[in-house]
């Protein structure tokens, strides 16, 4: 859940990003992918999520650091993306990744990608504008970050549950 403080720093990269393309769109939500979106089948639904619950039982939580930003594009370049790159906690990101791979391993479903670049998304466009926020609009929203009164609590984050939505229902797996 965003704090009032993350999304004054949202706001604060936006207006900057912006004049670099106007129509990038704040994020509405905020997560970190582990896993590629799939299709579940209704009947998987019930044993994905137990099997998911028992494989994440044994994870502790843990804090992570996303505070470098980077541009991405979905794998098609429809989309660009501003996100905030984690930058310490990624060992642990790892080791959740390969539990859930294990899960989608079992119903036959693509895993996550090999070399992952673990990042919470903060805005979107449509296209591949990424060639516009790379450069001296990257570095800008760089030194708004690291400038940033609140940046080094804001952008630490603990993970104390992991979340599996399959569509309009969320399943929560609290780590120990």
């Amino acid at each position: 859940v965003a704090q009032e403080e993350f999304l004054e720093l949202l706001e604060l990269l936006l207006c900057r990003a912006r004049t670099y393309v106007p129509s990038l769109a704040a994020m509405e939500e905020f997560h970190l992918s582990l896993s590629q979106c799939v299709v579940l089948r209704y009947h998987w639904i019930e044993p994905f999520v137990r099997c998911l619950r028992e494989r994440l039982a044994a994870i502790h939580r843990f804090f992570c650091v996303a505070d470098q930003v980077k541009v991405y594009t979905n794998q098609n370049k429809t989309r660009t993306f501003i996100g905030l790159e984690i930058s310490a906690g990624h060992f642990q990101l790892l080791e959740l990744v390969s539990e859930v791979d294990s899960v989608l391993e079992e119903f036959d479903l693509p895993t996550f990608y090999k070399d992952p670049s673990f990042h919470i998304s903060l805005a979107w466009c449509v296209g591949d504008l990424s060639g516009r926020l790379q450069g001296q609009c990257l570095r800008e929203l760089q030194d708004i970050v690291d400038g940033f009164e609140e940046s080094e609590f804001l952008l630490r984050i603990q993970w104390e549950q992991i979340r599996c939505k399959s569509g309009n229902k969320y399943f929560s797996f609290p780590l120990r």
